[in-house]
């Protein structure tokens, strides 16, 4: 049941991610400014608006499926949603879609599979002592500051990693927050509201949708979705295996396999990332946000050219 429910939120939150790109790919005015109202800004577009009510409904499933199963069977599996997302891209934004594209989401699916097989996870706690999350809080701030940081001043096929990357990890922690939160619901539904889970989750949750709708907006859609797509998985396997103290396959054998598993997966993301193919098709007669970059940089060109050349004499 957690794994049906896991492949269901992979495909709204694929559906999800298309069309909130589609919508900053339609309208790039409105994700210009401040990066802090940026969700306040592209609310009101109603191709955004029905990508967060398929994000919400993917959600409910996913919450769902870590409540009664296990994070690091869970979120591997919603890496699934890259392959729903490739399909999706190329009918709603034009995305093209190469033989190595699909290649690549042949392998991601094959070694999930592999890694859920082999991996066989068992054990596991809902929840762990708060300085132990401190920890894990102060761990995850330390990798995302710098890779922000850093994507300030990348150009956009690069920008859009590592954004995807800190979405992916932000990602990992919201959906370890969300295990503990449904677990607390379904032993007090109103003690839930008393609950620091709860308060931690909205805040990181509206973050790492930030982070997300940034990546999207670069324009690049299959590097920001590789890196949120691997960095997830990888993420939430650490967070069960270490603060949920869940446990994988006990033999050494059983063990390499597992990580074997999930860095094939990882490398079908990267081959989808490299994709010189990654980017939205612009819309007819307007090239797309690039274009318009590049035409505005020609306008400025043009102008500093004619201020530099001497005034006709009469």
């Amino acid at each position: 049941m957690d794994i049906a429910l896991a492949l269901a939120a992979a495909l709204l939150f694929a559906l999800g991610t298309v069309l909130q790109q589609k919508a900053g790919l339609d309208e790039p005015d409105a994700t210009e400014g401040s990066s802090s109202g940026l969700l306040l800004r592209m609310a009101r577009k109603p191709v955004w608006l029905a990508g967060i009510a398929a994000d919400a409904l993917g959600f409910v499933g996913q919450a769902v499926a870590l409540t009664i199963g296990r994070l690091a069977v869970v979120q591997p599996l919603l890496a699934t949603s890259m392959v729903f997302a490739l399909p999706l891209g190329h009918r709603l934004t034009a995305q093209r879609v190469t033989r190595s594209d699909i290649g690549a989401a042949v392998l991601v699916t094959a070694s999930l599979i592999a890694f859920l097989t082999i991996a066989n996870p068992t054990g596991g706690r809902d929840d762990a002592p708060i300085g132990q999350w401190l920890v894990l809080g102060a761990i995850i701030a330390g990798l995302c500051v710098p890779l922000t940081l850093a994507s300030l001043k990348a150009r956009p096929a690069v920008k859009a990693t590592l954004l995807g990357i800190v979405t992916g990890i932000l990602f990992g922690l919201s959906a370890a927050l969300t295990k503990s939160v449904g677990d607390e619901v379904a032993d007090h539904l109103f003690r839930v509201f008393l609950d620091w889970h709860l308060y931690a989750l909205i805040v990181i949750g509206y973050i790492s949708m930030t982070f997300n709708q940034l990546a999207l907006t670069t324009g690049v859609l299959a590097p920001a979705l590789a890196a949120s797509m691997a960095l997830d998985p990888i993420t939430s396997v650490v967070i069960g295996t270490t603060l949920m103290e869940e446990s994988l396959h006990e033999s050494p054998a059983g063990i390499a396999a597992t990580v074997g598993a999930l860095a094939a997966t990882v490398i079908g993301m990267a081959i989808l990332a490299r994709t010189s193919q990654g980017q939205a098709a612009p819309k007819p007669g307007s090239g797309g946000p690039v274009a318009d970059v590049r035409r505005a940089e020609a306008k400025a060109e043009r102008a500093e050219r004619a201020g530099s050349e001497p005034a006709p004499t009469s």
